[in-house]
């Protein structure tokens, strides 16, 4: 009786302390309560600038603001000034290359081709004033912009067309007087407008992103977490981590899930194991350009036409350029699934000069780098952009056009639309041969996807991938993964292990029975 009674007190205690165990689990904060906490501690700015008699006074141009900021934040212009942001290049380690400077300077893309020849116009994008064809000084800190980043208005705003320099009505003293860390507003209109419209470029950064819902994007969500871009892109002396991939070769200065989230996110340990092969956006992001449209296709051939004699454009119902005389014809998609490719966070460029070895196949302008033998590679989600842009048959190489002038008659496509003459003005611009002759070359851009994440409840499925038929990986095929892969060997392998353990159970319980019949029959 006493063992009965103590085996019942024994259990009982076991119990309770399971119950108190999990109890005090469910109260414990998770990680992601945590981080969540981090996060919500924002900065809150110890300085009340409109308090400064420096930011009084009336600003007659940009450049004296600037003089205002560093006269108080006296090395700050140049921390600016060795930042990419800046000077539009670095330097990176390229295969085959050795060390180069890497930027826009040199580098092609298949959206607008290059800066080369059109910084009045491109330097909208530029943090500072004062950048032509013809002159411009990144050694003076009066030419650095620092509201474009720092203005808490929201309402500070460049010029077009004017080489970086701000629209002339704003309220500079209003905007100089409320400064503080950059916001969301201030990181989109460059980077969510890339490649000249909303949503262009990269199809995970558009305009619905200035204030998303949960639906749109997690972290971004303003009744949610609300991250501004400086919450993951961390910042050190003006140097921003997160370089693109379109302009960068090296994996550093990245900025990755992992620093927030840890190599181990999950409570299962299966997925957990995922992560060793496939990047978090492959799964957290089934799909981008949630709200607006996003650019696919660009044909450059098809530009030129004009309705008597001027240029036109013609847009579809969403409002989405399909036509441009300047630009040529558009191809746009909504909610796409990525595409996906290996990557081991290292990329070679195609670069201003470099001739083309097979013109008849896809050039890739930036080839990113990755393999399933390769350690460091993950399966990423990206967007291709695929575009039809001018080359020099003769010297095998493409072309980058003079495409901004002020005025007809300076060789400007985008005035003269004439492809020869904006070739030559271009390439001469540039210091490289011109044959003369203009021909079209097809042209891809890989864009890794790192935002519009999506909740958990909807992430990517386990069957979209393990599945044989419309695997979202099924243009991987370098590796095998279950469900999706048939071998006749593994197929087989697995099969006579399946039938020798059902025979080895029947084996074993038979002389079981047979042994417990002996035993008895000695008994």
């Amino acid at each position: 009786m006493k063992k009965i009674v103590l085996s019942l007190v024994l259990i009982g205690l076991i119990i309770i302390g399971t119950i108190s165990y999990l109890s005090s689990k469910e109260t414990e904060p998770t990680k992601l309560v945590l981080l969540k906490e981090k996060l919500s501690n924002k900065i809150t700015p110890s300085v009340d600038h409109t308090k400064f008699a420096i930011l009084q006074k009336k600003f007659n141009s940009p450049q004296e603001i600037t003089e205002a900021c560093i006269s108080c934040h006296t090395e700050r212009a140049k921390e600016v000034m060795q930042s990419n942001h800046w000077n539009w290049e670095s330097p990176e380690y390229i295969k085959g290359r050795g060390v180069v400077y890497l930027g826009k300077k040199n580098a092609i893309n298949n959206f607008c081709i290059g800066v080369e020849g059109n910084e009045k116009s491109c330097a909208k994008c530029h943090i500072g004033f004062g950048m032509t064809d013809k002159i411009f000084s990144f050694t003076d800190p009066r030419n650095v912009d620092c509201l474009v980043c720092h203005d808490n208005t929201e309402t500070y705003a460049k010029a077009a067309e004017m080489g970086g320099a701000p629209v002339t009505t704003l309220n500079f003293n209003n905007i100089a007087q409320h400064v503080g860390e950059p916001k969301r507003s201030n990181c989109g209109v460059c980077h969510f407008f890339g490649g000249g419209g909303n949503n262009v470029k990269h199809g995970d950064l558009e305009k619905s992103m200035f204030d998303p819902s949960r639906d749109v994007d997690v972290h971004m969500n303003s009744e949610g977490t609300n991250l501004q871009c400086v919450d993951c892109h961390k910042t050190e002396k003006h140097v921003i981590t997160g370089e693109i991939y379109s302009m960068a070769s090296m994996n550093r200065n990245r900025s990755t899930c992992e620093s927030c989230h840890s190599d181990n996110p999950h409570q299962d340990a299966i997925l957990n194991k995922h992560t060793l092969k496939v990047a978090c956006q492959t799964c957290h992001i089934p799909v981008y350009a949630k709200v607006n449209e996003t650019n696919t296709d660009w044909d450059w051939s098809a530009a030129g036409k004009l309705k008597n004699g001027e240029p036109f454009e013609v847009d579809d119902k969403e409002g989405n350029h399909t036509y441009l005389s300047i630009k040529g014809s558009f191809k746009w998609g909504k909610n796409l699934e990525p595409e996906y490719i290996w990557f081991n966070g290292t990329a070679e460029h195609y670069l201003l000069g470099d001739t083309v070895s097979d013109p008849s196949k896809p050039l890739v302008l930036n080839t990113l780098n990755g393999s399933y033998p390769d350690k460091e590679s993950k399966i990423i989600p990206v967007k291709i952009h695929r575009a039809i842009q001018p080359f020099d048959p003769l010297n095998k190489m493409l072309i980058q056009p003079k495409l901004f002038a002020d005025n007809k008659g300076e060789g400007a496509f985008w005035k003269d639309f004439d492809w020869q003459t904006a070739s030559a003005v271009g390439m001469k611009d540039a210091n490289l041969p011109f044959s003369g002759k203009v021909s079209f070359i097809k042209t891809e851009m890989y864009w890794p996807i790192n935002h519009m994440v999506s909740s958990k409840e909807n992430t990517v499925k386990c069957t979209e991938c393990h599945s044989r038929e419309n695997s979202r990986l099924a243009n991987l095929t370098d590796f095998y993964m279950p469900a999706r892969d048939y071998s006749p060997f593994i197929d087989t392998v697995g099969t006579g292990i399946l039938i020798f353990s059902l025979l080895g159970i029947f084996i074993h319980g038979t002389i079981r029975i047979i042994s417990k019949r002996k035993l008895r029959k000695r008994a």
